[in-house]
């Protein structure tokens, strides 16, 4: 059997919980990493029912994209749905696994999955998140410039976009007298020594840090290893907010409206005046993106597509752009199959189930 612990490593590979926004909850919210695991059940959203339709189908891991636990729970009395939820999963020993704005924030995460819906080509990060790369400097003895570099790359560094394995090397000379109680790997003790060296400059993502100079250190020939690390104020064009992408050819607002209304299963779409101009450049946004709507000014994009717009959130429109509102939902319903990709890919043998409730508490009366 499975354990729990390693579906949620798999997941954390896939959107790493330290790209999650700082209000976030997501990760392992109840149950125990060392479950035995019988099955999972994949949703947008964790509810009583939810739990009660894993416990039908013999799962006992759910990965829910909204955290049912947001905030602080100071009691847990079956007040509310919150409440009520947690109540049942813990009696049946349900796991519920969250992973929320970390896999919004993945360039392949949730907002690929509604460009996948448009055909969006030449995609990239709307607003890509700051501080998360970091360089790393060391020397190296020539002999063992290639285990160490192997042994970096394989901890997670040297990845730029599609390339990996990315390093700069400089030769030099480095210097150093080994002093009392030492064992050298080269050189003697009391001694200046001079080593022809490598200095290997190296990027990564911060997250991966203790790992990477962990990784170092134990590759590292010397008893004392020279390195160091530097934050970097370089964009991370693979991790961040919404995403902005091209239709293949241009189309008329209205029937990029109804392309719209069609591809994500909608009744309604609130928007703001069309400007009469053909549609090219979208930018989109899982759940609330009203943050996101002067990036996307700024951007150039025709179309603006998220949810929970506020009527004032709509001005900022300002005639030039056209601002859809299609529902949170609606927005990102498609999660769902993401999830159940992601875990099939990785573990095509196991039970991964799809749930077949629509949890939307919204309805619209036509």
């Amino acid at each position: 059997m499975m354990k729990i612990a390693e579906i949620i490593s798999h997941l954390e590979t896939v959107a790493p919980p330290a790209y999650q926004e700082n209000y976030d909850n997501a990760g392992l919210l109840t149950g125990m990493p060392n479950w035995e695991c019988s099955g999972v059940l994949v949703s947008l959203d964790c509810t009583e029912q939810i739990v009660q339709e894993a416990i039908e189908k013999k799962c006992n891991l759910i990965v829910a994209h909204h955290p049912i636990i947001f905030g602080g729970l100071k009691k847990i009395t079956g007040m509310n749905y919150v409440e009520k939820t947690i109540i049942a999963a813990i009696k049946s020993d349900i796991a519920i696994y969250a992973i929320h704005t970390n896999l919004d924030n993945m360039l392949h995460g949730v907002n690929a999955k509604m460009a996948d819906q448009l055909g969006l080509v030449n995609r990239k990060i709307l607003l890509p998140k700051p501080s998360t790369l970091k360089k790393l400097y060391t020397f190296v003895p020539h002999s063992d410039a290639e285990k160490v570099r192997k042994a970096i790359f394989d901890a997670g560094a040297g990845v730029i976009g599609n390339y990996s394995n990315v390093s700069f090397g400089a030769e030099g000379v480095g210097s150093f007298i080994p002093g009392e109680g030492t064992n050298p790997h080269v050189g003697e003790v009391g001694k200046t020594h001079f080593e022809n060296e490598i200095k290997i400059e190296t990027i990564f993502p911060a997250y991966l840090q203790q790992t990477v100079v962990k990784a170092l250190i134990e590759a590292h020939p010397y008893e004392e290893v020279a390195y160091e690390v530097i934050d970097l104020a370089n964009p991370n064009e693979r991790v961040g907010s919404g995403l902005v992408g091209e239709l293949p050819k241009p189309v008329d607002e209205k029937a990029f409206l109804g392309e719209i209304k069609q591809a994500f299963g909608l009744s309604v779409i609130k928007h703001t005046p069309l400007l009469g101009k053909p549609v090219k450049k979208v930018a989109l946004c899982g759940g609330a993106g009203s943050f996101l709507i002067s990036k996307a000014l700024a951007s150039g994009v025709d179309f603006y597509i998220s949810s929970d717009i506020k009527y004032h959130e709509f001005f900022d429109a300002n005639d030039r752009l056209v601002l859809a509102d299609i529902g949170h939902f609606e927005s990102e319903r498609f999660t769902i199959d993401l999830l159940d990709e992601i875990l099939r890919e990785k573990f095509p043998t196991f039970a991964v189930l799809k749930t077949a409730i629509n949890t939307n508490p919204v309805r619209y009366f036509l």
